[in-house]
């Protein structure tokens, strides 16, 4: 469209300037002097109609996405595409957690002596679960006794005391490293301290391509009622070999590290359960691995979903994308959550953990 009207307008001008050198022809200085004119007026079209053109085209325009980025990475869209095992990178997963490579420095309590120490300190499961308030005990070690409480009820109460306040630390520590990252994330210019921080946080949790949105969704609690109920299902509440011998509270296996050999395994057989040095340590694996491996991917989108809905972790609801956790697959989270709701365990989702009073002294 443009161009028709420059050669129109061009047109219009040549035939005004034949018209005017007819009149003109006795002049032949004048006639020399528009030729040159013309000549000069005709080069110059030239040169300037394509970026006159360009001038009047439509501007492109160029958008920031990097709010755009922000904002999806805050909402959890389009996170649960990148959570997938070629995103994982598993050589530092359990760089922080304490395996079991020598002497234990934890003390095995007796249980009639946690029973008593629980007592004085008015640490009762129906008081948490008015006041949701847990104490904050650190037990390193099931008592060897475990499977000899045969109060059922008696041995199930000692087992919630001792896991609940280890499984609210470490979501504690989740939530700390929650908050670290969604303060990061509304940040323009980070520290240097906060790069480290998250360069640390993406070795953790298997993140590749320093990927947020991903350290987002593997970044999060485990609902207390669902890790107590697989550690319940795990042990046999608390009796189980791996959980005495090894502090191994949720049944994960390992094919290199230092193990517990399963009896009556097979001779080519090389898993083996892992060992802890520690209860918590345990506790830590069993969160890094929901929260990292492949097997636990829609697990890890339907917690996400339910954050962004504003809702609190149902753990009934979660409990079904454990199919992978065990081989009877549907079976077994038909367990748990029978077991969370027979055991009355959702009334210590919302629990808190007092601090320490070395977390106190910190905090003065």
């Amino acid at each position: 469209m443009i161009n028709l009207e420059y050669k129109k307008a061009f047109l219009k001008f040549i035939f005004s300037l034949k018209k005017f050198r007819r009149k003109s022809k006795k002049n032949q200085f004048q006639s020399i002097l528009l030729t040159a004119v013309s000549s000069i007026f005709i080069i110059g079209l030239c040169f300037s109609l394509p970026s006159t053109v360009e001038f009047l085209k439509k501007p492109e325009v160029v958008e920031n996405l990097s709010k755009k980025k922000l904002d999806r990475a805050l909402s959890g869209e389009n996170l649960i595409t990148n959570d997938n095992e070629q995103n994982l990178d598993q050589r530092y997963l359990y760089e922080d957690i304490e395996f079991n490579d020598g002497p234990s420095k934890s003390v095995r309590i007796k249980a009639s002596v946690l029973n008593q120490l629980f007592e004085d300190e008015d640490y009762e499961l129906k008081y948490v679960r008015s006041n949701k308030t847990v104490k904050p005990f650190d037990v390193g070690m099931l008592p060897s006794e475990m499977k000899k409480i045969e109060d059922t009820k008696k041995r199930k109460d000692l087992f919630i005391k001792i896991v609940l306040p280890l499984i609210l630390s470490e979501n504690n520590r989740i939530k700390r490293d929650r908050r670290t990252l969604f303060k990061i994330l509304n940040k323009n210019n980070n520290s240097d301290t906060e790069k480290k921080w998250l360069v640390n946080k993406f070795k953790q949790y298997g993140v590749v391509n320093k990927d947020l949105s991903t350290l987002k969704v593997r970044m999060d609690e485990i609902p207390v009622s669902l890790a107590i109920a697989q550690a319940a299902k795990e042990t046999g509440w608390g009796t189980s070999r791996f959980a005495i011998e090894g502090n191994a509270l949720f049944g994960q296996w390992t094919f290199s590290g230092e193990g517990i050999k399963p009896a009556g395994a097979d001779k080519d057989d090389k898993h083996k359960v892992m060992k802890f040095s520690v209860l918590k340590a345990s506790v830590r694996a069993y969160q890094r691995n929901l929260n990292t491996h492949s097997s636990y991917k829609n697990f890890r989108k339907a917690r996400a979903i339910q954050r962004d809905n504003d809702e609190s972790l149902n753990s009934l609801e979660l409990a079904n994308y454990l199919d992978s956790y065990a081989e009877t697959g549907n079976e077994y989270t038909k367990i748990l959550k029978k077991i969370i709701e027979q055991n009355r365990l959702q009334d210590f989702d919302d629990a808190k953990i007092l601090p320490s009073s070395k977390e106190a002294l910190n905090n003065i």
